[in-house]
């Protein structure tokens, strides 16, 4: 690639976005990478390292996007590109030793509950549960006087629904020191607001889906890791378990990447502004925004994040005439610019009711609505958001 990570560390983050993973500079040559439709490769004799022999193994495609990532995350290996945000769960699970302790929040996407759980419930491994954001829960979880240590400790910040900042620092170490690997999911922060490996992370995952893809029209996930033996096994497990990600949906990965920090600087803003608006809101029973001073996550955010996302929870209160959940349904069916829709992070503002997922926890508020904010104008976005609100009143 023409970035070379000794470049990319001395750039700005909103440089490396747009530099990272193009073709080596070469007249006539494009300046963006193609597309390569292959699932064979020309070769003789022996497969090496580093040969790419089947498309089951490497694609040309892929290449840009994990190089590209590798450098936003800081990570000294290329990243690993799969076919979904759950294809690089179930890879990074597959690091917990058979009938080893994996310590996962309780409030974390719920397609890594599900997942772990169902792994749990068939003895592959031993769940325990806990309040990310608990630093002393946590570490008394990975390693118990009653108990086996940790195999591994995952790491959700800011949460998903609920928004919970961990001390991912001092959980690290903790971890560490209990024998566990430590994943951060960074899908909800992004690199360019905060880098779990410089963190003590030994690898992090994203929902390329979301945020760094950015426009709602592609399914991927990723892993990224400083480590080359966690790095071997998670290719491997790629490889043997076939998550690989299309040529297709890699070159729009990266195309979407390339506008993050310009989508991230408008959404962070739009996020923070109506925050602030709807905390002083009637009708809003309680709101959940890092950013805000009296969140109860504002600090530790503060301390290791550049930014504070642009996610924000709400739960609206009922009265005599429905529940906070009725009026949290009614509030998305009366919005006509936000998307009542699920997933995040792409440049249209979605909104949900998080319980009306089956496999939501029971422990997220049933009038618990989770704003995804995108790039519109925030002051139409708030005037949707107004008459919505105020629909509740007729």
């Amino acid at each position: 690639m023409s970035l070379s990570r000794e470049h990319a560390a001395a750039l700005s983050p909103d440089t490396v976005v747009v530099a990272a993973g193009r073709p080596e500079r070469s007249h006539d040559q494009p300046v963006n990478p193609p597309i390569v439709l292959s699932s064979t490769y020309f070769g003789t004799g022996a497969l090496s390292d580093g040969d790419r022999g089947y498309g089951r193994y490497a694609n040309p495609t892929w290449d840009p996007f994990e190089e590209a990532l590798a450098q936003l995350e800081g990570a000294e290996l290329p990243a690993l590109l799969y076919a979904s945000g759950l294809a690089a769960v179930s890879s990074a699970l597959s690091l917990v030793p058979a009938g080893g302790v994996l310590v996962m929040p309780t409030h974390s996407y719920a397609g890594s509950l599900v997942m772990a759980t169902e792994l749990a419930a068939k003895g592959i491994l031993e769940l325990r549960t806990v309040d990310i954001a608990d630093t002393d829960a946590v570490t008394a979880q990975l390693a118990p006087a009653d108990g086996k240590p940790a195999s591994m400790l995952w790491i959700e910040s800011p949460t998903n629904p609920m928004l919970g900042i961990a001390d991912v620092q001092a959980l690290a170490t903790a971890a560490h020191e209990a024998g566990a690997i430590v994943v951060t999911d960074n899908t909800f922060s992004t690199p360019l607001v905060q880098q779990p490996l410089s963190l003590g992370s030994d690898v992090v995952l994203h929902s390329v889906t979301k945020y760094l893809a950015g426009h709602s029209d592609v399914v991927l996930g990723a892993l990224v890791t400083s480590n080359p033996e966690l790095r071997a096994e998670l290719l491997h497990h790629r490889i043997i378990h076939g998550g690989i990600a299309g040529p297709f949906e890699a070159w729009l990965a990266l195309r979407g990447l390339r506008t993050l920090a310009l989508r991230i600087e408008r959404s962070q803003a739009s996020a923070a502004t109506l925050a602030e608006r709807l905390s002083t809101h009637p009708r809003v029973e309680s709101i959940r925004f890092p950013g805000l001073p009296n969140d109860p996550g504002h600090e530790r955010a503060k301390s290791q994040m550049k930014g504070f996302g642009s996610i924000l929870c709400i739960q609206l209160a009922g009265d005599g005439t429905r529940s906070g959940a009725e009026a949290a349904d009614q509030l998305v069916r009366a919005l006509q610019l936000w998307l009542p829709a699920t997933s995040l992070g792409g440049v249209e503002s979605l909104i949900e009711r998080r319980r009306r997922h089956t496999a939501e926890p029971l422990s997220v508020p049933d009038n618990l609505v989770r704003m995804s904010v995108g790039i519109e104008n925030v002051e139409d976005l708030w005037a949707d958001l107004e008459q919505a609100l105020k629909s509740l009143d007729g």
